[in-house]
């Protein structure tokens, strides 16, 4: 095994700008970058295989960015934003039956008819050949695992990760070096629970004026349906079954293209019930009346799931630092009761860019981009997101049916310029949510019939996941004693549960039950790192390209 010591210094590259993360708020921050200053060297560094390979949501996406940042996209016959939403339909769910809530009851700013029903994934394929065309530099398949600074604190830039490298942490012949990718200012675009993004919010207390970071986790397929049963431009949206009045969560049904239609299901990641399985109940949601006839008759193209960020306005911490910024999702600018935060990542990306244009202009590099952290929140991404603040807090502290009704009362308090309810706080982190075993049951979940459900390792196999099987163990478990005594021992193993991709196993032996892990299935969707209630394990990139490789999410 080679130490540290004994590797050959890494080759390195010097750009204006690097970024990491070649989703929307990274592609957005490049194209705006040169826009403002063709001259300017940018590269932005993707795990993906390729651009939009870990790319999952919705998605219903508010075009108001967009529209700035590429005025003429409308006219772009290659822009996968087709489908204009038609229809918008909100529902509560019975285990039986349930309710349409009247569109006038809703506040004005979760109307979704101005908005587009599409794939994220492919509308960040089309943004990469945007920005290439504008000679942005683009390397996927290459994953940012470490941040570099100067002698003065400041970030330099990050490098990429080794390859090559055995499980056992010896070197295979096709052992390769990292690249270090130094720049005058780097951004850090990693979506959610980022990892670079994780140890930088600790490395710089950007977190100590804030509430914590709030998550959901997401999972979605996408459907080839009957003709006969599509609606094109059709938004629905529910919350209840199968979830219960203590569990956050909702759903998501989207027709859009030629008869595909997305149906996902969101689980709050504060659920304190270790027994909750947010695939399974993705599942049954699929059953209910109101929803199985959509499928009927369907096929089932593709599975994906990730973390969400779903703290808001409160939980946004300090965005700058010396030497870079955090952007899009790893800041945490998702609407969570609109379902949206592209528009608003988009937008992140630019006010970054513009930031970092104007102080490249005045020969400044590696400060702080004061002028991005001082003007977010007067911009249309604080007033998106201040309305809505109390909406998911609300929802925790009292259930999903008062909770949605004071979320709702104060959102249209908001429109008028008030609340009753100040700011609320999202009291603690989600990892400290769950609670012993012995307070609840173990829930019999129906099996798959292989039509309408499925069970998650064949749905794995739809999400196109590899990763080198000869190759460290990305995710790291601190104390793996700890994980006997408390996460088996006293939640009883929630993480076989809230994995959706089957990764985590405790399997019985003589000697007593072993912690399993199997990291070739993980989706990246990083809910291990968010929920584990010792936050005992940490997810890291495993060898660049590795991972789901969603076509169309």
């Amino acid at each position: 095994m080679s130490t540290d010591e004994d590797l050959p210094p890494r080759e390195s590259m010097e750009f204006d700008v690097v970024i990491v993360g070649a989703g929307p708020s990274g592609l957005a921050a490049a194209i705006r970058l040169k826009q403002l200053n063709a001259e300017l060297s940018i590269v932005v560094v993707e795990k993906g295989s390729e651009v939009g390979a870990h790319i999952l949501s919705g998605a219903v996406i508010d075009p108001v960015s967009l529209d700035k940042l590429i005025p003429d996209w409308r006219e772009d016959a290659d822009c996968p934003l087709k489908t204009q939403v038609k229809d918008d339909q909100f529902y509560l769910l019975t285990k039986s039956g349930g309710f349409r809530l009247p569109n006038f009851l809703l506040p004005p700013l979760m109307n979704n008819h101005r908005c587009y029903i599409t794939s994220l994934g492919m509308v960040c394929r089309w943004l990469g050949a945007k920005a290439e065309a504008l000679g942005v530099e683009i390397y996927p398949g290459f994953a940012a695992v470490e941040t570099l600074y100067g002698d003065d604190g400041a970030v330099r830039g990050i490098a990429t990760g080794d390859m090559g490298i055995a499980r056992d942490g010896s070197h295979k012949d096709s052992f390769t070096r990292g690249m270090e990718l130094l720049g005058k200012y780097t951004l850090f675009a990693e979506g959610a629970r980022g990892s670079l993004t994780k140890q930088l919010i600790t490395k710089f207390a950007l977190d100590k004026d804030c509430e914590p970071g709030k998550f959901g986790i997401g999972l979605k397929e996408v459907w080839q349906i009957d003709p006969a049963r599509h609606e094109k431009g059709l938004v629905q949206h529910s919350f209840g079954w199968p979830l219960d009045n203590s569990t956050g969560g909702g759903s998501f049904l989207y027709h859009y293209d030629d008869n595909l239609v997305a149906v996902g299901f969101v689980v709050h990641l504060n659920y304190d019930n270790p027994y909750i399985y947010p695939f399974e109940k993705f599942q049954r949601f699929k059953t209910h009346p109101k929803i199985r006839d959509t499928f009927a008759g369907a096929k089932r193209l593709a599975y994906g799931s990730r973390a969400i960020t779903e703290g808001g306005y409160q939980s946004v911490p300090r965005l700058t630092f010396k030497g870079g910024a955090l952007i899009g999702c790893a800041a945490g600018f998702v609407n969570v009761p609109r379902i949206k935060g592209v528009h608003n990542a988009m937008a992140s990306g630019m006010l970054a860019a513009e930031s970092i244009a104007a102080a490249i202009a005045a020969g400044r590099a590696n400060d702080e981009l004061v002028d991005y952290e001082n003007g977010w929140r007067d911009s249309s991404i604080g007033k998106d997101l201040y309305p809505v603040r109390n909406a998911k807090p609300l929802w925790s502290k009292f259930g999903t049916i008062l909770g949605n009704a004071l979320g709702g009362f104060d959102m249209w308090c908001n429109t008028l310029g008030f609340s009753l309810f100040g700011t609320q706080s999202h009291a603690k982190p989600d990892y400290k949510t769950l609670k012993p075993a012995r307070e609840y049951q173990p829930v019999a979940y129906p099996k798959p019939d292989g039509k309408l459900t499925f069970d998650r390792l064949s749905s794995v196999f739809m999400s196109n996941t590899n990763h080198e099987e000869d190759q460290p163990v990305h995710l790291k478990v601190a104390d793996m004693n700890l994980q006997k005594t408390s996460e088996h021992d006293v939640y009883a193993g929630p993480s076989n549960r809230y994995c959706p991709a089957g990764v985590y196993e405790w399997v019985e032996e003589p000697s007593g039950p072993r912690f399993q892990i199997n990291a070739q299935n993980c989706v990246h969707c990083k809910t291990c790192d968010i929920k584990d209630p010792n936050a005992n394990i940490t997810w890291v990139p495993p060898e660049g390209g590795g991972g789901p490789n969603y076509e169309a999410m």
